[in-house]
C-alpha cells in the first residue's frame, strides 16, 4: 500500500513546512524597507544641515568674490549661496536671456513666463563675471523696452554665488545656436557670447532699486523640498505592515494546524 498521500499530508501539517522561501522573501523585503527608511533619515540630517548652512550664508556680510586661483576648488557644499560683492561695468550688449517662469509664490506683482537677464560684469581687477540681474516678463525681453534699467558706469553688485545649474530631465538643454537658454550654465553662456575667461559661476544679484523697475532682482529661490521624514516614516510603516501580515499569516496557519489535529 502506498504511503505517499500520508507523507504529503504530514509535510503540510509539519510546523514551518512550505514557509522557508516566503519567510526568506519577507525578511529580505523587511530589511530593504528598513534600509530605505534609515537612508531617508540620513538624507534628512543632510538636508537640515544644508538648510542651516544656506541660512547662515545668505545673511552673512558680503565678502569679496573668490580670486581666480580658487575657482577650480569651489564646491556646492562649501560655496553655493555665499554672499559676495564685486565691482565692475555691465556689458549690456552681450546680455543673455534664460527662460523661466515666475511662480505665484514669488514676491511682487510680476509673475508668469519670462526671462532672467544674465549680463557680463567687466572688471578692471579680474576676469569677467556673469550676473543674473533678475526677471523680466516676456513682453519686456527686448532691452529697448527697459532702457532705463540698462545703466552705464561702474556699479557694485551684491548677491549670491551660484554654481552651474545641474541638468534635469524637466529642463530642456540650452540651444545657443538658436538663442535658447533654459538653465544657468556660465561656461556655455560665456562661450556663446564670446566672453573669454569668465568665472565658472554666476552671481544672483540681491534686491536692487533698478531705474524703471526691471530687471526685477533678488528672486533667488531658497525653498528646498524636505520630505525625507515623511518618506522615512512611509518606509518604516511598510516594514511594520509587512511584519503584521507575516504574524497574522503565521497565527492563521497554526490555528488551521490545531483544528486539523483535533479533527483526527
Amino acid at each position: 500500500m502506498s504511503t505517499a498521500p500520508d507523507d504529503a499530508a504530514g509535510r503540510e501539517r509539519r510546523p514551518g513546512g512550505g514557509l522557508v522561501l516566503p519567510a526568506v522573501a519577507a525578511l529580505a523585503a523587511f530589511l530593504i524597507l528598513i534600509g530605505l527608511g534609515t537612508w531617508q533619515l540620513e538624507r534628512l540630517a543632510w538636508k537640515e544641515e544644508l538648510l542651516a548652512r544656506v541660512e547662515a550664508r545668505v545673511h552673512a556680510p558680503p565678502a569679496p568674490v573668490p580670486p581666480p586661483e580658487l575657482w577650480p576648488k569651489l564646491t556646492r557644499e562649501a560655496d553655493e549661496y555665499r554672499r559676495v560683492q564685486v565691482r565692475g561695468t555691465f556689458d549690456h550688449g552681450r546680455e543673455t536671456l534664460v527662460y523661466t517662469v515666475r511662480g505665484e509664490d514669488a514676491a511682487g506683482p510680476v509673475k508668469g513666463q519670462g526671462y532672467l537677464v544674465v549680463t557680463p560684469l567687466l572688471r578692471t581687477d579680474g576676469p569677467p563675471i556673469l550676473v543674473n540681474r533678475g526677471f523680466v516678463p516676456s513682453d519686456r525681453r527686448d532691452p529697448a523696452t527697459r532702457a532705463a534699467g540698462q545703466g552705464t558706469g561702474e556699479v557694485e553688485v551684491v548677491g549670491l554665488l551660484r554654481l552651474p545649474e545641474e541638468a534635469s530631465w524637466f529642463v530642456p538643454a540650452n540651444d545657443p545656436a538658436h538663442g535658447g537658454f533654459f538653465r544657468m550654465d556660465p561656461a556655455g553662456i560665456a562661450a556663446a557670447r564670446g566672453i573669454s575667461g569668465a568665472a565658472p559661476f554666476i552671481i544672483d544679484e540681491a534686491v536692487n532699486a533698478v531705474p524703471g523697475g526691471l530687471p526685477l532682482s533678488g528672486g533667488t529661490r531658497l525653498v528646498f523640498p524636505n520630505r525625507h521624514l515623511e518618506y522615512a516614516l512611509t518606509w518604516y510603516g511598510l516594514a511594520a505592515a509587512l511584519v503584521g501580515v507575516a504574524l497574522l499569516q503565521r497565527c492563521a496557519r497554526y490555528r488551521r494546524q490545531a483544528l486539523d489535529a483535533t479533527s483526527c
